[in-house]
């Protein structure tokens, strides 16, 4: 077993306000109020913990903080976790620790990716991870406080602060908590853990680097395919990095709402790899709408393409299985896609109880 040094510990006099105020002027906040970390707090936290206290998960980059777990059940105390949520936190750490995950070059790059910790399993129903109405909105616990308590640790264990190792030009409000779970109930297909291989009776965290989240309605269309193509419009644009780093392997997230999940697949589409195939097919770019545009002299695809005419169309992906799919949201005919950031690969870990 790894073991880190054990958290240090100080005293701090003073009300509530004054030591926010103070975690505040040290850099360890978000803006945000915390809950203060206090010593009796955090050891609730890591009763919770499949782990023990001293275990080390990692190195957090860019600045290579070492992270414990009790360190962890810090930030998941200032974020307002309930114990409850502790093996959630610490398999969102694990996650975006895997290095394929490249977590020091999203703390670091303009493009203000954040990771997005997408919950699937028996968990989320045990927990309250919210996966219906508002699903990206406040006032759901579970999802604001597990995601701030990432977003917490990599910025106090890794540096993730504006204006030293955070370079985000614009950033979006993923960086201050992004976390959801799937609406099973209204999925009509496998979710997102059996889909990546794992039982039925595991759960599971999948972060997927993120830049954003584009809304789309489809409340004309009668047919599944036609929802489709409605998607498929949605994730065609300039400026999209994804276009140009395939060979990069990010994954693009597309959130179903159950309205549209539904007609989907009563239109034929009996699977998730029925509905990737589809999207490789039909998310697509010429590639002369690319050429001198965007990333086009940072591009990273298979060298054959650079032989192909400008009514070549270049798919998002090289490979269907990067989509991820998930159902979530509650009525309405919305869906959403997750604007990928491309120097990154998804993550999974299984949530250990």
């Amino acid at each position: 077993m790894v073991t880190g040094k054990r958290a240090s510990r100080f005293q701090l006099a003073g009300s509530l306000v004054d030591i926010n105020n103070y975690f505040y002027e040290q850099g360890w906040t978000d803006g945000l109020p915390i809950i203060p970390p206090t010593e009796d707090l955090v050891l609730e936290m890591l009763e919770a913990s499949p782990q023990p206290a001293e275990r080390s998960l990692g190195r957090m980059p860019p600045l290579n903080g070492t992270v414990t777990v009790e360190k962890v059940a810090i930030n998941a105390v200032m974020a307002g976790c309930k114990p409850d949520y502790m093996p959630v936190v610490s398999a969102a750490v694990k996650a975006v620790l895997q290095p394929q995950f490249n977590v020091a070059a999203i703390t670091t790059t303009t493009g203000g990716a954040a990771p997005a910790i997408i919950v699937s399993g028996p968990i989320a129903g045990r927990l309250g991870i919210h996966s219906g109405t508002a699903v990206f909105g406040s006032g759901h616990q579970a999802n604001a406080t597990v995601g701030r308590a990432l977003r917490l640790t990599m910025r106090n264990l890794g540096g993730a602060v504006a204006a030293t190792m955070e370079k985000s030009t614009h950033g979006w409000p993923g960086k201050y908590t992004m976390c959801f779970a799937e609406n099973e109930e209204a999925n009509p297909w496998e979710p997102l853990h059996v889909d990546l291989g794992y039982p039925p009776e595991a759960s599971t965290v999948t972060v997927a680097a993120v830049r954003g989240i584009q809304t789309l309605v489809e409340a004309s269309q009668e047919t599944g395919e036609g929802v489709l193509q409605t998607i498929v419009g949605a994730v065609k644009a300039a400026g999209i990095s994804g276009y140009y780093y395939q060979l990069r392997g990010a994954s693009p997230v597309v959130v179903f709402g159950p309205e549209h999940a539904g007609e989907i697949a009563a239109d034929g589409f009996k699977s998730k790899k029925a509905i990737k195939e589809y999207l490789f097919q039909h998310v697509r770019m010429p590639l002369g709408v690319l050429k001198d545009r965007g990333h086009w002299g940072a591009r990273s695809w298979p060298e054959e393409w650079e032989q192909q005419c400008d009514d070549y169309l270049v798919p998002l992906v090289t490979d269907p299985d990067k989509f991820i799919l998930v159902v979530a949201g509650g009525d309405g005919r919305h869906s959403s896609w997750m604007l990928p950031w491309s120097a990154t690969q998804r993550a999974t870990e299984v949530i250990e109880v």
